[in-house]
C-alpha cells in the first residue's frame, strides 16, 4: 500500500517544493505543494508538473486519487502572511 510519506517523496524526487504535505489512506490523497516551478502556469499546467513528478503512478492505479493545492513561494505567503 502506497503511504503519503511515499507519495511525498515522489513529488519531492521530481519537482523542486518549497512546502509540501501530503494526507492520505493509501488509495486517495491530498497535497499542498507549494514550488517557484509553478510561476507563470496555469493550474492545469501546475497539476501536469505534479503528474509528471509522480512518473506514472496514477495512470497506473498505484495512487488512485490526488486532490492537491499548486501555489508559489509569493501565493503562499500572501495567504500565511
Amino acid at each position: 500500500m502506497v503511504e503519503p510519506s511515499d507519495v511525498k517523496s515522489y513529488i519531492e524526487q521530481g519537482l523542486p517544493c518549497d512546502e509540501l504535505t501530503v494526507a492520505g489512506d493509501g488509495q486517495h490523497f491530498e497535497a499542498l505543494i507549494v514550488s517557484a516551478a509553478f510561476d507563470g502556469k496555469s493550474r492545469i499546467q501546475r497539476q501536469q508538473l505534479v503528474y509528471k513528478a509522480l512518473g506514472g503512478r496514477m495512470e497506473s492505479g498505484e495512487i488512485h486519487a490526488l486532490s492537491m493545492r499548486t501555489l508559489t513561494p509569493q501565493e503562499w505567503q500572501q495567504q500565511n502572511g
